[in-house]
Protein backbone atom coordinates (compact mmCIF):
# COMPACT_ATOMS: atom_id res chain seq x y z
CA UNK A 1 0.00 0.00 0.00
CA UNK A 2 1.18 3.53 -0.82
CA UNK A 3 -0.24 7.02 -0.33
CA UNK A 4 -0.27 9.73 -2.97
CA UNK A 5 -0.68 13.40 -2.14
CA UNK A 6 -1.77 15.76 -4.89
CA UNK A 7 -3.22 19.21 -5.54
CA UNK A 8 -6.55 19.63 -7.29
CA UNK A 9 -7.61 22.76 -9.17
CA UNK A 10 -11.23 23.11 -10.16
CA UNK A 11 -13.97 25.39 -11.41
CA UNK A 12 -16.68 24.56 -8.89
CA UNK A 13 -19.57 26.21 -10.74
CA UNK A 14 -21.19 22.99 -11.94
CA UNK A 15 -20.49 20.91 -8.82
CA UNK A 16 -22.24 20.48 -5.49
CA UNK A 17 -19.03 21.09 -3.56
CA UNK A 18 -16.16 18.80 -2.63
CA UNK A 19 -17.84 16.16 -0.49
CA UNK A 20 -19.55 13.09 -1.95
CA UNK A 21 -23.34 13.43 -2.12
CA UNK A 22 -25.52 10.63 -3.52
CA UNK A 23 -26.83 11.41 -6.99
CA UNK A 24 -25.03 14.76 -7.24
CA UNK A 25 -21.80 15.69 -9.08
CA UNK A 26 -19.04 16.54 -6.57
CA UNK A 27 -15.26 16.87 -6.87
CA UNK A 28 -14.54 14.07 -4.40
CA UNK A 29 -17.13 11.83 -6.04
CA UNK A 30 -15.65 12.17 -9.52
CA UNK A 31 -12.09 11.63 -8.26
CA UNK A 32 -13.10 8.50 -6.33
CA UNK A 33 -14.93 7.11 -9.36
CA UNK A 34 -11.97 7.61 -11.69
CA UNK A 35 -9.20 6.56 -9.29
CA UNK A 36 -11.28 3.63 -8.05
CA UNK A 37 -11.59 2.45 -11.64
CA UNK A 38 -7.80 2.51 -11.96
CA UNK A 39 -7.39 0.68 -8.65
CA UNK A 40 -10.05 -1.90 -9.47
CA UNK A 41 -11.94 -1.31 -6.22
CA UNK A 42 -13.45 1.59 -4.25
CA UNK A 43 -11.03 4.19 -2.87
CA UNK A 44 -11.40 7.09 -0.48
CA UNK A 45 -9.98 10.43 -1.58
CA UNK A 46 -9.44 12.66 1.46
CA UNK A 47 -9.38 16.43 1.03
CA UNK A 48 -8.03 19.30 3.13
CA UNK A 49 -11.56 20.56 3.62
CA UNK A 50 -15.08 20.71 2.21
CA UNK A 51 -15.55 23.50 -0.29
CA UNK A 52 -19.22 24.34 -0.80
CA UNK A 53 -21.30 24.15 -3.95
CA UNK A 54 -20.01 26.61 -6.54
CA UNK A 55 -16.71 27.34 -4.73
CA UNK A 56 -13.47 27.01 -6.70
CA UNK A 57 -9.96 25.85 -5.83
CA UNK A 58 -6.52 26.68 -7.17
CA UNK A 59 -4.75 24.14 -4.92
CA UNK A 60 -7.02 21.89 -2.89
CA UNK A 61 -4.80 19.24 -1.29
CA UNK A 62 -5.98 15.63 -1.46
CA UNK A 63 -4.59 12.17 -0.80
CA UNK A 64 -5.47 8.58 -1.64
CA UNK A 65 -4.07 5.19 -0.63
CA UNK A 66 -3.46 2.73 -3.48
CA UNK A 67 -2.00 -0.68 -4.16
CA UNK A 68 -1.43 0.31 -7.81
CA UNK A 69 2.28 0.98 -8.39
CA UNK A 70 1.76 3.50 -11.19
CA UNK A 71 4.45 6.24 -11.02
CA UNK A 72 3.18 9.52 -9.57
CA UNK A 73 3.48 11.53 -12.77
CA UNK A 74 1.80 8.80 -14.82
CA UNK A 75 -0.99 8.78 -12.23
CA UNK A 76 -1.47 12.52 -12.79
CA UNK A 77 -1.62 12.11 -16.57
CA UNK A 78 -3.97 9.13 -16.43
CA UNK A 79 -6.46 10.79 -14.08
CA UNK A 80 -6.40 14.09 -15.98
CA UNK A 81 -7.24 12.27 -19.22
CA UNK A 82 -10.45 11.00 -17.62
CA UNK A 83 -11.46 14.11 -15.66
CA UNK A 84 -13.73 16.82 -17.10
CA UNK A 85 -11.88 19.93 -18.20
CA UNK A 86 -13.10 21.81 -15.14
CA UNK A 87 -10.94 19.66 -12.80
CA UNK A 88 -7.18 19.10 -12.96
CA UNK A 89 -4.66 17.27 -10.76
CA UNK A 90 -1.18 18.75 -10.18
CA UNK A 91 1.99 18.01 -8.20
CA UNK A 92 1.54 14.34 -7.28
CA UNK A 93 4.02 12.74 -4.86
CA UNK A 94 4.26 9.84 -2.46
CA UNK A 95 3.93 10.57 1.27
CA UNK A 96 3.73 8.62 4.51
CA UNK A 97 0.67 6.40 4.86
CA UNK A 98 -0.35 8.45 7.92
CA UNK A 99 -0.59 11.75 6.02
CA UNK A 100 -4.06 13.32 6.11
CA UNK A 101 -4.73 16.51 4.09
CA UNK A 102 -7.22 17.87 6.61
CA UNK A 103 -5.80 16.91 9.99
CA UNK A 104 -2.19 17.74 9.11
CA UNK A 105 -2.98 21.18 7.65
CA UNK A 106 -1.87 24.21 9.68
CA UNK A 107 -3.05 27.11 7.51
CA UNK A 108 -5.43 27.72 4.62
CA UNK A 109 -5.77 30.77 2.40
CA UNK A 110 -8.90 31.84 0.54
CA UNK A 111 -9.57 34.72 -1.82
CA UNK A 112 -12.91 36.33 -2.55
CA UNK A 113 -13.27 38.56 -5.63
CA UNK A 114 -15.85 41.29 -6.10
CA UNK A 115 -16.11 42.82 -9.58
CA UNK A 116 -16.98 46.50 -9.28
CA UNK A 117 -17.62 47.80 -12.79
CA UNK A 118 -21.06 48.12 -14.40
CA UNK A 119 -20.55 45.41 -17.03
CA UNK A 120 -19.02 42.07 -16.04
CA UNK A 121 -17.35 40.10 -18.81
CA UNK A 122 -18.84 36.66 -19.49
CA UNK A 123 -15.28 35.36 -19.10
CA UNK A 124 -15.19 36.66 -15.52
CA UNK A 125 -18.71 35.98 -14.28
CA UNK A 126 -18.15 32.39 -13.06
CA UNK A 127 -15.29 33.48 -10.79
CA UNK A 128 -16.46 36.75 -9.22
CA UNK A 129 -19.36 38.35 -7.40
CA UNK A 130 -20.57 41.19 -9.60
CA UNK A 131 -21.44 44.14 -7.33
CA UNK A 132 -21.35 47.45 -9.27
CA UNK A 133 -23.29 49.42 -6.65
CA UNK A 134 -21.95 52.27 -4.46
CA UNK A 135 -19.72 51.21 -1.54
CA UNK A 136 -17.50 52.99 0.94
CA UNK A 137 -14.48 50.91 0.00
CA UNK A 138 -12.19 52.75 2.42
CA UNK A 139 -14.40 51.63 5.32
CA UNK A 140 -14.28 48.05 4.07
CA UNK A 141 -10.48 48.08 3.73
CA UNK A 142 -10.19 49.43 7.27
CA UNK A 143 -12.62 46.84 8.67
CA UNK A 144 -10.97 43.73 7.18
CA UNK A 145 -8.12 43.53 9.76
CA UNK A 146 -10.67 43.49 12.59
CA UNK A 147 -11.09 39.76 11.88
CA UNK A 148 -7.44 39.00 12.63
CA UNK A 149 -6.57 37.10 15.79
CA UNK A 150 -8.20 34.23 17.65
CA UNK A 151 -11.97 34.61 17.93
CA UNK A 152 -15.20 32.68 18.28
CA UNK A 153 -16.63 32.78 14.73
CA UNK A 154 -20.07 31.39 15.60
CA UNK A 155 -21.68 34.56 14.20
CA UNK A 156 -19.96 33.90 10.86
CA UNK A 157 -20.74 30.17 10.56
CA UNK A 158 -23.72 28.61 8.80
CA UNK A 159 -25.46 25.74 10.58
CA UNK A 160 -23.76 22.39 10.03
CA UNK A 161 -24.84 18.82 10.70
CA UNK A 162 -21.74 18.48 12.89
CA UNK A 163 -22.93 21.25 15.25
CA UNK A 164 -24.46 18.58 17.49
CA UNK A 165 -20.93 17.43 18.32
CA UNK A 166 -20.43 20.69 20.24
CA UNK A 167 -17.01 21.42 18.76
CA UNK A 168 -15.42 24.80 19.29
CA UNK A 169 -15.93 27.47 16.66
CA UNK A 170 -12.84 29.36 17.73
CA UNK A 171 -10.44 29.89 14.86
CA UNK A 172 -7.25 31.90 14.44
CA UNK A 173 -7.01 34.33 11.54
CA UNK A 174 -3.41 35.21 10.70
CA UNK A 175 -4.17 37.71 7.96
CA UNK A 176 -7.36 39.44 6.77
CA UNK A 177 -6.80 41.99 4.01
CA UNK A 178 -9.03 43.66 1.43
CA UNK A 179 -7.39 45.42 -1.52
CA UNK A 180 -8.48 47.12 -4.73
CA UNK A 181 -6.87 45.70 -7.89
CA UNK A 182 -8.08 47.56 -11.00
CA UNK A 183 -11.78 46.67 -11.35
CA UNK A 184 -11.72 44.13 -8.52
CA UNK A 185 -11.98 44.16 -4.75
CA UNK A 186 -9.99 41.16 -3.50
CA UNK A 187 -10.37 39.83 0.03
CA UNK A 188 -7.55 37.48 1.07
CA UNK A 189 -7.71 35.62 4.36
CA UNK A 190 -5.35 33.09 5.95
CA UNK A 191 -6.42 31.10 8.98
CA UNK A 192 -5.94 27.94 11.00
CA UNK A 193 -9.22 26.65 9.61
CA UNK A 194 -12.62 27.81 8.44
CA UNK A 195 -16.22 27.02 9.34
CA UNK A 196 -19.06 26.44 6.90
CA UNK A 197 -19.70 29.60 4.85
CA UNK A 198 -17.33 31.51 7.15
CA UNK A 199 -15.44 33.43 4.45
CA UNK A 200 -18.63 34.21 2.53
CA UNK A 201 -20.23 35.54 5.71
CA UNK A 202 -17.16 37.64 6.53
CA UNK A 203 -17.27 39.24 3.07
CA UNK A 204 -21.02 39.78 3.44
CA UNK A 205 -20.44 41.64 6.71
CA UNK A 206 -17.66 43.74 5.12
CA UNK A 207 -20.07 44.65 2.33
CA UNK A 208 -22.65 45.72 4.92
CA UNK A 209 -19.93 47.96 6.34
CA UNK A 210 -19.33 49.36 2.86
CA UNK A 211 -23.04 50.10 2.50
CA UNK A 212 -23.02 52.01 5.78
CA UNK A 213 -25.20 49.46 7.59
CA UNK A 214 -22.50 48.32 10.04
CA UNK A 215 -19.66 50.08 11.84
CA UNK A 216 -16.42 48.75 13.31
CA UNK A 217 -17.99 48.29 16.76
CA UNK A 218 -20.81 46.20 15.31
CA UNK A 219 -18.34 44.01 13.44
CA UNK A 220 -16.29 43.51 16.61
CA UNK A 221 -19.48 42.56 18.47
CA UNK A 222 -19.87 39.56 16.17
CA UNK A 223 -16.54 38.20 17.44
CA UNK A 224 -17.42 38.32 21.12
CA UNK A 225 -17.90 35.02 23.00
CA UNK A 226 -21.58 34.18 23.35
CA UNK A 227 -22.62 36.48 20.49
CA UNK A 228 -26.21 35.68 19.45
CA UNK A 229 -26.18 37.59 16.15
CA UNK A 230 -27.24 35.33 13.31
CA UNK A 231 -24.67 34.69 10.55
CA UNK A 232 -24.85 36.54 7.27
CA UNK A 233 -25.58 37.91 4.90
CA UNK A 234 -23.50 35.43 2.89
CA UNK A 235 -22.20 36.46 -0.52
CA UNK A 236 -22.50 34.07 -3.51
CA UNK A 237 -20.09 31.13 -3.84
CA UNK A 238 -18.89 32.19 -7.29
CA UNK A 239 -16.30 34.67 -5.99
CA UNK A 240 -14.58 32.28 -3.56
CA UNK A 241 -11.36 30.37 -4.32
CA UNK A 242 -9.30 28.10 -2.06
CA UNK A 243 -5.81 29.36 -2.90
CA UNK A 244 -3.46 27.15 -0.89
CA UNK A 245 -3.09 24.84 2.10
CA UNK A 246 0.05 24.87 4.22
CA UNK A 247 1.66 22.05 6.22
CA UNK A 248 4.52 21.78 8.67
Amino acid sequence: MRRLRFEVAYDGTDFHGWQVQPGLPTIQGILEEIIGGMEGKPVQVAGSGRTDAGVHALAQVAAVSLENRIPADNFRRAVNRLLPGTIRINHVREVDLEFHPRFDAVRKTYEYRIYREEVCSPFERRFVYHHPYPLNEAAMLAAAPLLEGEHDFTAFAASDYRDAEGKSKVRKIYSSVLTRDNDMLIYRVTGSGFLKHMVRNIVGVLLEGGKGNLGAAEIRARLMPGCKILPGPAVPASGLVLMCVEYR
